[in-house]
């Protein structure tokens, strides 16, 4: 059974994710919470598996208490679910130790399903800001060298490739080397990674500032 609670100041999202996550046999909703303040206190009460949290929250965002909670209870995942879609939010919520970060508008199966992912191990990011970290990425490229030194020279072409959301065919070409040689770098990169996904990828590069961060204030609304 996955333990969850829910992060929001907004009651009606919050009663209408309690009542769609209640509805499967292997998730439970043991508590809420609608501050920051309220999330850490409860946090330690109820040691969840998963916190759902957003983000604009009175009395502490969901960024920084992500992060004053991964230094307290590093084995609770959090899964940030936010109506911001900039990927600013996403690098911060990241850095931060979020494993998941999915919009709003997300359809309520693809929540479910992303509880599940999480509590497995895995990460798991809304498929458009996936896109809009990568386009950033494209714009902001910096010397990332000492993070990548347990990577060959090739492998690090293949990360930039991979974080520009390039498909092995396109990185082959790119390259000039065969689509059995990029899926050879790209298996090598997950297991030195520990990851096991292209999503995991992105957000094992902004974890270790490969992607530069930028500099931004976080504001309630």
């Amino acid at each position: 059974m996955i333990s969850v609670m829910l992060v929001d100041d907004h009651a009606v999202l919050r009663d209408g994710l309690k009542n769609i996550l209640e509805l499967e046999d292997d998730i439970n909703v043991v508590g809420e919470a609608i501050s920051g303040k309220e999330a850490l206190t409860k946090v330690e009460v109820l040691s969840p598996d998963i916190v759902l949290m957003d983000i604009n929250m009175p009395h502490g965002n969901g960024i920084e208490v992500t992060k004053l909670l991964k230094q307290k209870h590093p084995s609770i995942k959090v899964c940030i679910l936010t109506m911001h879609s900039h990927d600013e939010y996403l690098m911060s919520a990241i850095r931060e130790g979020a494993e998941g970060y999915l919009l709003k508008d997300a359809p309520s199966e693809q929540v479910v399903e992303a509880i599940r992912n999480i509590a497995k191990g895995e990460s798991v990011i809304h498929p458009s800001m996936t896109k809009k970290l990568l386009s950033y990425h494209q714009q902001k490229r910096g010397d990332t060298t000492e993070n990548k030194k347990e990577l060959s020279e090739r492998e690090k072409e293949v990360l930039m490739c991979l974080l520009e959301g390039l498909s092995n065919k396109e990185i082959a070409e790119k390259l000039f080397i065969s689509d059995k040689t990029v899926k050879i770098h790209v298996s090598k990169i997950f297991k030195k990674f520990n990851v096991k996904s292209r999503s995991q990828v992105i957000i094992h590069a902004v974890q270790n500032h490969l992607i530069p961060l930028p500099n931004i204030q976080q504001n309630n609304e």
